[in-house]
């Protein structure tokens, strides 16, 4: 009978254990956590940039008049070209002796030489006459060096004395044009700069132009054109085209582009062609923009207490103090799930403003700490440490839905530091908000459209915006709102 009664108890035990293990087991997650939400006030102020990163899609070049500070914003703009590696045989790829442009001494000629700027848009005056000035490289860009906006090659000693220089004027809208020509650039406006005049190479040799130096360098030493490198060091250096008169218009240029035109016979040598080789300069080459501002009125904007500016280019970012030490206190030990924060625009532009000063489409939030590193080192947002926000039109406002991981991640730096952290990191918990321009890639499979982000640079383009927020701020505050989930 003992034998039965201790196996019957210890059948009941078993079963009661079983029962509560199973209990636990329905129980959803959720309802071990209980939800709390609080905001928290967020400072901000503007904080002046004496120069960026020069890398960009585009170039710039014009001169405005801002209408802001009424100090004048001139860019300047220098390329390279590139050659796609073993794509020399597309280049030239007539044999020398069909070649039919010749000189008095029957050497191949080029009949003519251009560059044009395919431009991707404009700020200002279409009409307004503006000057520039092409100078031909004589060595090439250093590499490996990281080039900012102040990077001037006249200054540094990059411009080839006895080279091209060429003085141009031009306007967006060339009323010199006929009107069909005109209307065809309307949608794809290009600046054009012959070419086609007398050119001595660094040997003395001079040649009726600079597109038949390149064409009689290609069949004497064809493996100069192997890739971009071997082109750069022994061909052409690249150019660079200076702001030198007029102002109201900064153009954005999308590619440049240098033409040589000759003509050939095939090779049954009955039919005569023209051949337009072409040589881009894009932004997989060295591309550099140096801009020129009014350093004492970008430091004098910045000094406002009551807004916030964000303007480019090399202008004002906007600096953020996160309340982390706030925000975890008492929830050391609860997960943050969400963390919003909204920067509203003031919306109180002049007429004029509006239309040269457009405003920033898209923003990045960075670790004021690491800001250079990130565009020195072509970073990515990550969602921890940088975010990426657009411009909401209709609200008026940049939105950063949620920033709970770098709200952890500060947090989690701070209490690791040491008793110093602070003290030797005064900036631990301060973020900038940088107008940047993004590549993006889009990519459609099983009827879904997913778009990533290729690569994010400083804009370079002129935008102003006014920020709520300043140390001063009359309005209402910058508020970032916390979901917590917390430990029952």
């Amino acid at each position: 009978m003992i034998g039965i009664v201790f196996s019957m108890m210890m059948t009941i035990s078993s079963c009661e254990e079983d029962t509560a293990s199973i209990g636990k087991s329905l129980t959803s997650n959720v309802d071990l956590f209980t939800i709390a939400t609080d905001t928290f006030d967020v400072t901000t102020r503007s904080l002046p940039v004496d120069a960026v990163i020069s890398k960009s899609t585009y170039g710039y070049l014009g001169r405005i008049k801002d209408p802001e500070t009424s100090a004048y914003i001139t860019s300047d703009f220098l390329t390279q070209f590139a050659i796609l590696e073993n794509a020399r045989d597309s280049l030239f790829h007539v044999k020398k002796e069909n070649i039919v442009s010749r000189d008095d001494n029957n050497e191949i000629i080029a009949d003519s030489c251009s560059l044009s700027f395919v431009l991707n848009g404009y700020v200002g005056d279409s009409l307004a006459a503006m000057k520039l000035t092409m100078y031909e490289l004589d060595k090439p860009i250093e590499e490996g060096r990281k080039y900012y906006t102040n990077f001037d090659p006249e200054a540094e000693g990059y411009i080839r004395e006895g080279g091209i220089k060429n003085n141009i004027m031009f306007s967006i809208n060339d009323l010199t044009k006929n009107d069909s020509i005109r209307n065809a650039r309307k949608n794809s406006p290009t600046i054009t700069i012959n070419l086609s005049t007398p050119y001595t190479d660094k040997n003395g040799k001079v040649y009726n132009n600079y597109g038949t130096y390149l064409m009689r360098t290609y069949y004497e030493h064809p493996e100069y054109f192997k890739n971009s490198f071997t082109f750069t060091k022994n061909v052409c250096p690249g150019f660079y085209f200076k702001t030198t008169d007029g102002v109201g218009m900064m153009a954005e240029i999308y590619t440049t582009r240098l033409n040589v035109i000759y003509d050939f016979l095939d090779d049954s040598e009955t039919e005569l062609y023209y051949d337009n080789v072409p040589f881009y300069g894009t932004e997989e080459v060295l591309q550099t923009t140096h801009i020129t501002n009014n350093k004492e009125m970008i430091d004098e904007m910045a000094k406002e207490t009551k807004w916030t500016y964000l303007k480019t280019p090399a202008g004002i970012y906007t600096e953020v103090e996160l309340p982390v030490d706030q925000i975890k206190l008492g929830h050391e030990n609860d997960t943050i799930t969400s963390a919003k924060i909204v920067f509203q625009k003031m919306n109180d532009k002049t007429e004029l403003s509006e239309v040269l000063l457009k405003d920033p489409t898209t923003l990045l939030m960075v670790e004021k700490d690491s800001l250079s590193n990130f565009f020195e080192n072509n970073e990515i947002p990550d969602n921890i440490t940088s975010y990426l926000a657009s411009l909401n039109t209709k609200y008026n406002s940049y939105t950063f839905n949620n920033i709970s991981s770098l709200i952890n991640y500060l947090y989690l730096k701070k209490t690791e530091g040491g008793a110093n952290f602070t003290t030797e990191h005064p900036n631990w918990n301060k973020v900038v908000l940088v107008p940047v321009q993004t590549t993006t890639a889009t990519k459609t499979s099983y009827g879904t459209t997913t778009t990533t982000v290729g690569a994010v640079n400083n804009e370079m383009s002129i935008t102003s915006s006014r920020l709520v927020g300043g140390p001063e701020n009359p309005r209402d505050p910058i508020r970032i709102s916390i979901i917590y989930n917390k430990n029952k």
